[in-house]
């Protein structure tokens, strides 16, 4: 391995391109406390990759968007003010797999059952608010993690 092969693999490390990560799971509304099929696909994009386990990430968040009235001090005009808001409700990483090395061009599928807590908040959109889940699969790796960008996931209510 030439020095421009090290540098071109210490760059991919370092911006999360080391490796693609795919993630499929149920396009359909997922009821909270049942469980989901996850399967997370990890394909090297360079050189060897040693990972430190691959993880599903799970979140979800409330926005809530509204307008406040308020008034100058100095000159007391009147005007509304746009409020916007976000709470993180849910936060969690997964464990699916342990540490491994992933050769030049292999490709790796992994597969796990999910559950989204019982009881929690569902997916909803109102004119001033909206919660939203999001789920991405993740490599955890040496500098940025290979990941697929979180995406929507829909939660029904029970």
């Amino acid at each position: 391995m030439g020095v421009f092969d090290k540098l071109k693999n210490a760059a991919q490390a370092m911006t999360g391109g080391a490796a693609k990560v795919s993630i499929a799971y149920p396009q359909q509304a997922v009821l909270p406390g049942e469980g989901m099929s996850v399967q997370i696909t990890v394909m090297s994009s360079g050189g060897e990759m040693k990972s430190q386990g691959v993880f599903v990430d799970l979140v979800a968040q409330e926005h809530v968007t509204a307008n406040e009235s308020a008034t100058c001090p100095r000159c007391l005009n009147k005007f509304t003010m746009p409020v916007r808001e976000a709470k993180k409700t849910f936060d969690q990483s997964f464990p699916v797999a342990p540490a491994f090395v992933l050769s030049s061009g292999e490709s790796r599928t992994f597969a796990v059952m999910l559950q989204v807590p019982s009881g929690a908040q569902p997916t909803y959109a109102g004119p001033q608010s909206h919660h939203e889940w999001k789920i991405r699969g993740r490599v955890q790796s040496f500098g940025n993690d290979p990941d697929s960008g979180f995406q929507a996931l829909r939660v029904g209510a029970k």
